[in-house]
């Protein structure tokens, strides 16, 4: 696939573009700045842009900004955001839109290559991947008025899942379990989170997300 890194720190960049080039990828353009990234995917369309969260100018969220600005300007390109640490609200203003075609990753999750070059696959397919770390914090939520607490062990597991961004046949397998009864846990999982079927599975993934974000 055609790519374009966004990331300041050099090495970094030159790390990945080397990584993703030895996986068999083109990088169309690697840039250091917010600016230079939306300029480079005006410039080249990529299938997807791999961006950091905090970039020049400021170094607060440019990164963030810039991904949102490709995704209502270019929306059939990918993004995947990388940020250092677990932020729900850059993790809520990225995935306020559609689903489709994004991931929001830790850095860490760079050196497990397989698990990152997967990712960047399911992006590229039209999936939605959301880091386990992320939806680890989430999940974690405790609290006497918390819906969560009404979820069972094997629904919690099936919500795991389903936040990563995987689809039903995947957490069947993933877990040992029949389709049916995975799409049975799902749908008990919705009733008692009292949200709404959506007609998208990268939507269910959303939904859960924006209300795990109240």
């Amino acid at each position: 696939m055609r790519l374009i890194l966004a990331e300041d720190s050099v090495l970094l960049r030159e790390g990945l573009a080397r990584l993703l080039e030895d996986a068999g990828h083109a990088v169309v353009a690697a840039v250091g700045d917010a600016p230079a990234l939306v300029e480079a995917v005006a410039a080249h369309r990529p299938d997807v842009a791999v961006v950091d969260v905090r970039m020049p100018p400021t170094h607060t969220d440019d990164g963030l900004r810039a991904a949102l600005r490709i995704r209502e300007s270019w929306p059939e390109v990918g993004v995947l955001v990388l940020s250092q640490y677990v932020d729900k609200t850059y993790a809520a203003q990225l995935l306020a839109g559609s689903g489709d075609r994004l991931g929001y990753l830790l850095k860490d999750r760079v050196s497990e290559v397989a698990e990152f070059l997967d990712s960047l696959e399911r992006v590229h397919a039209g999936g939605t991947v959301i880091d386990p770390e992320v939806v680890r914090q989430l999940l974690a939520r405790t609290g006497r008025a918390d819906p969560l607490r009404r979820l069972t062990g094997r629904e919690r597991e099936v919500l795991h899942r389903l936040a990563q961004g995987y689809a039903n046949g995947a957490i069947a397998a993933s877990l040992h379990l029949s389709l049916s009864t995975v799409e049975k846990h799902i749908q008990a999982i919705f009733d008692k989170l009292e949200l709404p079927a959506a007609p998208a599975y990268s939507r269910r993934v959303l939904a859960i997300l924006r209300y795990l974000d109240d």
